[in-house]
């Protein structure tokens, strides 16, 4: 302390801007994105990012900071002079609500602060988060305020104030002092996500636990897991205990990954695909198997003209909405085999049969299929959950149509009958954005897939990229709600977890900062992976 002040004497008494405290980069550039770093140090209070008439803090000596480097990187900052601050021995960590003292404690333990819980008075060093509550406000938008030695995160949500933490958690971590001035930040996009296929290879609960651990520090808000496919089910059944494989996550564990989650500001979002991917069920009600005209087993496909296919889908529908308290829930719908024929009614003529007989002498095997959706969306809507399905689950004309509310996970154009993506669009659909081309980290590389780098992602995807490399029109922006990152298990002995979080790792930090802010980053990629390197 003694070492410290004596320096800031010195800066002050000299009147030379060392910066000493200040953030900085190689190349010198300001780092603001507002117009105040363009400023000369020697400008009106207008250029240290003050109203006007208000004194620039604490002191002239210092130059213009510059913006924290973070991932994603931060929105807008107003430049402000003097030494920033860093944690340091005394300093507390305080809160204006209650309701933030899971994101106090947290802070609090990785800065190595005090936390002191709520508090009134103000302290130098103090680090004070805020609920301001605004109703109008994005809830996960934020403010940071460096400023008279203290700093000030103020949120109109839980979710905001916990993102201007990871900001600053960043900013210490990669130049050791959060920079004077004032951080105003948003995401773009809602929905943040990474997709863990844990079906076809399994991961322990840690590995996960890391990898919610990753996503919060980044500023995601979703992990999809797809747990039930044709190689494996791999979550504890109470009501089908049959279907479970031997090696599964038990439900303590996934109680644990959801906590761990909620405290990230995460929802889990849990798949059961169906009617298609359910090999691991069939496996034990060989009975509900679909079968085609000849009589010949379709491998993954559940006989969807049969009750009982219904009612052992929405069993475990009703069992997991229990462990997964999100409010999403995704129901797959997607490569139902019956479908992929040139001509599903004469192939599979008991299904045709069963349309007619629920739908009317003109419905096909698309609509009974689009009718089981529906029902399994009713299903989980029952227990307040939006429902959201894969596109090729959707289909065209028709004498029944996918109830509005489902919401279009999009990640491939290669089936048959293929739609545009503006179709759904068009139609008024939510969309999220999972396109293979970009955001699919297929393990094996199977087929045409190769694995994603994060360098294509940050110079080449845009949310607006949902099918192959060209986006859609920009007046859709507003009805794309985000995107996933996913990671598939085909061939899951091609890597082990280790390989696949570090396969990961960069192409993760490149879709979060086109989450977060779609414009062309300010960064080049050799920069931004330099950083990415410095903050892990």
């Amino acid at each position: 302390m003694v070492v410290a002040l004596a320096a800031g004497a010195v800066v002050a008494a000299s009147g030379v801007g060392l910066g000493l405290w200040a953030a900085s980069d190689d190349d010198g550039a300001a780092g603001s994105t507002t117009a105040s770093s363009a400023q000369r140090p020697g400008d009106p209070d207008e250029a240290a990012g003050t109203t006007p008439g208000e004194r620039p803090s604490p002191t002239r000596s210092y130059p213009l900071s510059r913006a924290p480097r973070t991932i994603p990187a931060v929105r807008e900052h107003t430049a402000g002079r003097g030494p920033g601050w860093r944690p340091a021995e005394g300093h507390r960590v305080v809160v204006d609500d209650p309701a933030l003292a899971d994101e106090g404690r947290l802070i609090a333990g990785e800065l190595g602060l005090a936390y002191a819980g709520e508090r009134d008075d103000r302290r130098e060093g103090d680090l004070r988060l805020e609920l301001n509550r605004d109703a109008g406000a994005n809830p996960e938008s934020y403010t940071m305020t460096v400023r008279d030695g203290r700093v000030t995160v103020g949120a109109p949500g839980e979710a905001g104030v916990f993102y201007g933490t990871r900001t600053l958690k960043q900013a210490i971590r990669g130049a050791g002092t959060a920079p004077e001035g004032v951080v105003r930040d948003e995401p773009a996009k809602q929905r943040r996500g990474l997709m863990l296929d844990i079906a076809r290879k399994h991961y322990t609960a840690d590995w996960i636990e890391d990898r919610i651990r990753e996503l919060g520090d980044l500023k995601f808000n979703e992990i999809g897991l797809h747990f039930s496919d044709d190689q494996g089910f791999r979550i504890e059944s109470d009501s089908h205990p049959e279907i479970v494989s031997e090696d599964r996550l038990t439900k303590a564990q996934v109680k644990r990954i959801v906590d761990l989650a909620e405290s990230r500001h995460i929802t889990v979002v849990p798949e059961i695909d169906s009617p298609g991917h359910l090999g691991a069920v069939i496996a034990a009600h060989p009975d509900l198997q679909l079968r085609d005209a000849s009589g010949g087993a379709v491998r993954g496909a559940i006989d969807i003209s049969r009750a009982e296919s219904a009612e052992i889908v929405d069993d475990l529908l009703d069992e997991y909405a229990g462990l997964f308290p999100g409010g999403q829930w995704h129901l797959g719908g997607d490569e139902y085999q019956a479908l992929v024929v040139p001509d599903p009614e004469a192939s599979f003529p008991g299904l045709a049969a069963a349309a007619r007989e629920k739908y009317g002498s003109g419905a096909t095997v698309e609509d009974l299929t689009t009718g089981w959706l529906n029902d399994r969306a009713a299903t989980v809507r029952a227990h307040g959950r939006t429902p959201r399905a894969w596109n090729d689950g959707f289909f065209r004309g028709g004498s029944v149509r996918a109830d509005e509310d489902i919401r279009v996970a999009y990640w491939t154009g290669k089936e048959i009958g293929a739609r545009q993506p503006a179709e759904y669009l068009d139609e008024g659909r939510e969309v999220v954005n999972y396109n293979d081309e970009f955001l699919y980290y297929v393990l094996g590389e199977p087929l045409t897939f190769v694995y994603p780098t994060g360098e294509r992602i940050y110079e080449q995807w845009t949310p607006l990229v949902l099918r192959g490399t060209t986006p859609v029109p920009e007046r859709y922006d507003d009805r794309i709600a985000g995107g996933s990152f996913a990671v598939w298990g085909d061939l899951p002995r091609a890597q082990t977890q280790e390989q696949v979080a570090a396969g990961i790792r960069l192409p993760l930090r490149a879709t979060v900062q086109k989450l977060w802010d779609p414009d062309e980053p300010e960064l080049s990629w050799a920069e931004f992976r330099t950083l990415a390197g410095k903050l892990d």
